[in-house]
């Protein structure tokens, strides 16, 4: 069965009603010019409040190695979400943690650089100019389907909601679907009822 992972976590009482819901991962945007953005000491103190077993994904943009070794280790981060123009040499130096590449996917994204991540999974998400992620946009899923030879598990981003879900799993087969903006109030702040929806569709519920 696909995992979930809900991204923009901001605050305790979405985080523990998005496990509740069922999800298997939360999301931390640690990155500055994100209407998602969270300090690592409040983050923190959200996955402090968590049971075991939920999975804590940080997401960074173009940081610094430091930075994101320092983060990592105050919040207990499962899995660390590179979104932003990092090079393979990057990914590699931080390879002690599961490192996410995250690729934003348009008509013109040189495919063929892919593969030179060895990462232990491949994000792929919408391209908009403006924003780095959270787009609530679909991108063409026909230019990702047939990538060979990737062995990495694949997070689905980009535009997915209650409505679309399933047919993105039956299409791409992605390990982990990966939500944001369409389960959201306003930037930062979820729509528990649907979180819910979102997770119960995603799960074949």
């Amino acid at each position: 069965m696909v995992k979930v992972k809900i991204c923009g976590i901001t605050n305790t009482e979405d985080a523990l009603a998005s496990v509740d819901a069922g999800c298997d991962a939360l999301g931390f945007v640690f990155y500055k010019k994100s209407p998602r953005y969270i300090l690592p000491a409040q983050a923190k103190k959200i996955i402090n409040a968590l049971p075991k077993g939920v999975v804590k994904i940080g997401v960074f943009v173009n940081s610094k190695e430091e930075e994101i070794r320092r983060t990592a280790k105050l919040c207990d981060l499962n899995m660390i979400q590179l979104h932003g123009k990092e090079s393979p040499g990057f990914c590699n130096r931080l390879k002690d943690f599961k490192v996410i590449k995250a690729f934003r996917i348009n008509d013109n994204v040189n495919l063929g650089k892919i593969p030179r991540y060895n990462t232990y999974a491949y994000l792929f998400d919408t391209f908009v100019k403006s924003k780095i992620g959270g787009t609530g946009r679909i991108f063409d899923w026909r230019l990702v389907r047939n990538l060979k030879n990737i062995k990495q598990p694949i997070f689905l981003s980009g535009g997915l909601t209650e409505k679309n879900v399933l047919k993105a799993i039956a299409y791409l087969k992605p390990a982990w679907v990966d939500v944001s903006s369409s389960v959201e109030i306003e930037p930062g702040k979820k729509d528990q009822y649907k979180v819910r929806k979102f997770i119960k569709a995603a799960k074949g519920g």
